[in-house]
């Protein structure tokens, strides 16, 4: 069997996980301990990205003619592919973030969402929360006005509930008088010319 039958499997593999990828980043993850990388890969994993390492030819024939083929000039040395289908952002985010702790990882470049980003970028995109804390972020500042008209309903009805509402509302009522009287006595010069 000829080395291009055995390597177009692995090929076909990486096309197949960037096929609908919203995100992929490389990584040189050279100088990083076996407890290091494994604590990578964990936390990869749980956010749903695919972390793999594969030979810069594999990656170039498998990027070719996709939105991915801006990332050929970042495959020199060797390189992981960390690929994510659901949040755009997590791998950016999580690689970032572990690269503060442990130096010997260094970012490449990426692309999101069909743009191509090198390290400057791909740190500026670790800053943007995940969707679930962006979604929590929304909820809760829909919240507060409910939960705002729910306190201030419940400090009125501490404070004589509807006996005061009542109580407010003949009030209500002379303030709004005398607000028409003026009206009337602003007619009355007009016509004297």
């Amino acid at each position: 069997m000829a080395k291009v039958e055995l390597k177009q499997p692995i090929v076909e593999a990486i096309a197949e996980e960037i096929k609908d990828a919203q995100s992929v980043v490389l990584v040189d993850y050279r100088g990083l301990t076996v407890a290091q990388d494994t604590e990578l890969r964990k936390q990869l994993r749980e956010a749903g990205v695919v972390y793999k390492v594969y030979k810069n030819t594999m990656m170039k024939r498998a990027f070719e003619g996709t939105e991915f083929e801006g990332l050929e000039s970042c495959l020199e040395g060797p390189s992981a592919i960390a690929v994510s289908k659901d949040d755009a952002t997590a791998p950016a985010r999580i690689l970032c973030n572990f690269a503060k702790d442990a130096p010997a990882l260094e970012l490449k470049g990426g692309v999101v969402e069909g743009s191509v980003y090198d390290v400057a970028g791909l740190t500026e995109l670790s800053k943007i929360p995940s969707r679930e804390v962006l979604l929590s972020r929304l909820l809760g500042s829909m919240q507060s006005p409910i939960a705002n008209f729910a306190r201030v309903i419940k400090q009125i009805a501490e404070k004589g509930g509807a006996d005061a509402a009542e109580a407010a509302a003949p009030a209500e009522e002379t303030a709004e008088a005398p607000a028409e009287a003026p009206a009337e006595a602003v007619e009355a010069p007009a016509t004297e010319e």
